[in-house]
């Protein structure tokens, strides 16, 4: 499980892979049956020009095919000076089953929610405007909440302080999050900038919020929970500032991740660096992230267990790496750069034991990232040209083509598995379950795919029977719109295996 709230507050890589011998496979496809076909569910939007999934959460799609996330009204945003989104305009939380997208509601008329995690057993965990302005920051306050059978349980907040956010659920409703208190401190991890009192972890249960505590420092996240109890996130270590921290803020203290169960926390540490943070919790306690080196010019992707402490995961020979997933198998997804000068191309990869699995990009581009991989083996991520890669990209970077990557591969691009002639140019796909549906982001004609945080529809995939004719024929139209509804294969053996209100730019960052 993984979630990218608050990516570079709540930490935004490991000691240099000591020896990778190389072998390396020529990527060939394998004999298999014909690729699934599949209806395209455009989500739509309530009436304004986006809609959105948590582009970094394991708990968008659950394995009932219930999906969470929130969409633009056409109401302008109250508050323009401190938007909740970046276009500036009141979003709903909904969920989506079958094509039918359910307004979730919030806490106040007029303001914005957004629904961010969703657990295998429905319930929905999210942030809500509640209509009042912070007195200590002017900028409208945001507090976690819980969906459970359509009602909303507002979280609160601790000791008095004016905001809160949830970034997790479990199914038996144990929320995890982050809240802010009523003690003056310079650095809120919450978000530098935007509020002048400390950020605490916190985890909610049985209608009551606890404070995790911290890792010596002032602040606290909590960015998951597992179906254990268990929860991961990051803490400041000290209230002792460094000019630099690499890809974390500059001028705050070492950041670290955690690991908390029955009432202790466990610094997980970095590899070497003063910036380090978890992107992934499975249901076996297994953490993984990205951490800084020693001199915070590179990062790297880790792995952490009680057993075996932290691990760095490697690269495909290049500087940098990070991570979008581990499965209770320990399957671990996310991308890695490939040797050569700068700036170095970087293709999504499988870490498994101690092995790395190139999955290659599609045919034509440079670049790709995997977010998630289902029980079944299939793996779904976004692959782009060169001149959308992050590295040499200044403008439009962003993903492109939203791959399938199954049976060995190679990578499939998911728009020529859905009909032709459909509403959306599919760019990312970020989370698939069990059942082998997808959900992602697409782009309508008109909508550059660097522009899909503005004018993009979150859109979920339904495998088709191969005997259904809507997964085919020309002109096909997309199964159902919201909008209408509401206002080369290489393994390397390692020698260890937006807003205007910051807090959302790492909910609707250009992950590629």
């Amino acid at each position: 499980m993984k979630s990218r709230a608050l990516r570079c507050m709540t930490a935004v890589t490991l000691f240099a892979v000591l020896a990778i011998p190389v072998g390396l496979a020529a990527q060939e496809q394998k004999p298999n049956k014909q690729p699934t076909r599949y209806k395209l569910v455009d989500l739509g939007t309530f009436g304004g020009p986006a809609s959105y999934f948590d582009n970094g959460a394991d708990g968008i799609l659950n394995n009932r095919g219930t999906a969470a996330g929130w969409a633009d009204t056409s109401t302008p945003d109250p508050y323009p000076t401190a938007c909740f989104n970046p276009d500036c305009f009141v979003s709903h939380a909904f969920q989506s089953q079958n094509g039918v997208v359910t307004q979730l509601g919030g806490l106040a008329p007029g303001w914005s929610s957004a629904a961010f995690w969703i657990s295998g057993s429905g319930l929905i965990a999210g942030w809500s405007q509640n209509g009042a302005i912070d007195p200590l920051v002017p900028i409208p306050e945001i507090h976690g909440v819980l969906w459970k059978n359509g009602e909303i349980t507002d979280l609160g907040t601790l000791e008095g302080g004016y905001d809160s956010f949830a970034t997790a659920v479990n199914n038996s409703g144990q929320v995890a999050g982050g809240a802010l208190n009523l003690v003056s401190d310079p650095f809120c991890l919450f978000a530098p900038g935007f509020c002048i009192t400390q950020t605490r972890a916190f985890l909610w249960r049985e209608g009551l919020m606890h404070d995790l505590g911290t890792l010596g420092g002032p602040d606290a996240i909590a960015n998951f929970v597992n179906e254990r109890g268990q929860v991961a996130g990051s803490s400041y270590l000290s209230s002792t500032p460094n000019a630099d921290n690499g890809t974390c803020p500059p001028g705050v203290p070492t950041q670290d991740p955690f690991f908390w169960e029955r009432g202790k926390m466990i610094d997980i540490g970095t590899l070497g660096g003063t910036c380090g943070f978890p992107l992934a919790f499975n249901n076996r306690g297994q953490v993984t992230g990205q951490s800084n080196l020693a001199g915070n010019l590179i990062f790297h992707p880790f792995v952490w267990s009680k057993s075996r402490g932290i691990r760095d995961l490697g690269t495909l020979g290049g500087d940098t790496g990070t991570t979008e997933w581990i499965s209770d198998a320990g399957e671990i997804l996310g991308k890695a750069d490939l040797p050569g000068p700068q700036p170095q191309t970087h293709d999504a990869v499988l870490w498994k034991g101690d092995s790395i699995t190139d999955l290659g990009t599609l045919p034509g581009d440079s670049c790709s990232l995997a977010y998630q991989i289902n029980s079944r083996g299939q793996i779904v991520g976004t692959s782009e040209p060169l001149s959308f890669c992050p590295g040499p990209c200044t403008v439009n970077c962003a993903g492109v083509h939203a791959f399938l990557w199954e049976n060995g591969g190679p990578t499939l691009n998911l728009n020529d598995l859905i009909p032709p002639g459909s509403s959306l140019q599919l760019t990312y796909a970020v989370a698939i379950n069990d059942r082998g549906e997808i959900a992602g982001y697409g782009v309508p004609p008109g909508c550059a795919p660097a522009d899909y945080g503005t004018c993009g529809h979150a859109y979920v995939l339904i495998p088709c029977p191969e005997s259904d004719a809507a997964c085919g024929g020309s002109g096909a139209q997309p199964l159902a719109n919201a909008s209408s509804m509401a206002t080369p294969e290489r393994v390397r053996k390692t020698s260890q295996a937006k807003s205007a209100f910051s807090p959302f730019e790492p909910r609707l960052r250009t992950p590629e």
